[in-house]
């Protein structure tokens, strides 16, 4: 790359200059080589990630609108509906060898009723000491830490749920976690399967277009 090819360069007084990341203007002709090497692959490498991102936005709308088309079709042709009653629908080809899922998913947070939770937890914990599984406590911990995108551990509280203990504490605790759960949207994914043979097992065809 020469200093007048790069596509960020400005000029000032006829040289040629970059601007760094703390807004400084700098001569271009001393940018170090591999700092340029460096920022034409980045340059470069984001702008086919860009393409690629568009491409596959645009392939999510439209498998969307195929899915939604040959729902409305159906309904349209028998007076019946395809899917669960959260949107969940499966599609396979007529060989059994290529599907495409269309799955919902519950977006959940919790509400402060799961801190009167935790406190009876801890009480039940504490006034059982030794007779307590180590396992549980761990499962306790797990389940009530909180995540680095600050979010608790569903899949460990949830789990937390499924655990029976008589204790009227421990039972309290259990339906103040179960009040709250608040479901405050949902959000879809797209999952797609194929195989050889109708007896072979599946293999996904992995696009991550959850953030697209």
């Amino acid at each position: 790359m020469t200093d007048r090819q790069h596509p960020r360069a400005i000029d000032v007084g006829g040289s040629p200059y970059l601007r760094d990341a703390k807004g400084a203007l700098v001569p271009l002709s001393t940018v170090k080589a591999a700092d340029l090497l460096m920022d034409e692959t980045v340059d470069r490498v984001l702008t086919e990630a860009a393409r690629i991102s568009a491409v596959i936005r645009e392939f999510k709308a439209g498998t969307f609108d195929h899915i939604a088309g040959f729902q409305a079709l159906v309904a349209q042709d028998y007076g019946a509906s395809v899917g669960g009653k959260k949107g969940n629908v499966t599609l396979t080809t007529f060989d059994g060898c290529r599907k495409v899922m269309l799955q919902v998913a519950d977006l959940v947070e919790f509400g402060p009723e799961l801190q009167a939770a935790k406190a009876l937890i801890d009480e039940c914990l504490s006034e059982w000491a030794a007779g307590s599984g180590a396992e549980l406590r761990a499962l306790v911990t797990r389940a009530f830490s909180v995540e680095k995108q600050g979010q608790i551990n569903r899949t460990e509280l949830f789990m937390l749920l499924r655990v029976e203990i008589a204790d009227a504490r421990w039972q309290r605790a259990m339906d103040a976690i179960r009040d709250s759960i608040r479901v405050i949207g949902s959000r879809s994914y797209l999952r797609f399967y194929e195989r050889d043979t109708p007896a072979a097992a599946w293999r996904a065809v992995s696009i991550d277009i959850a953030a697209v």
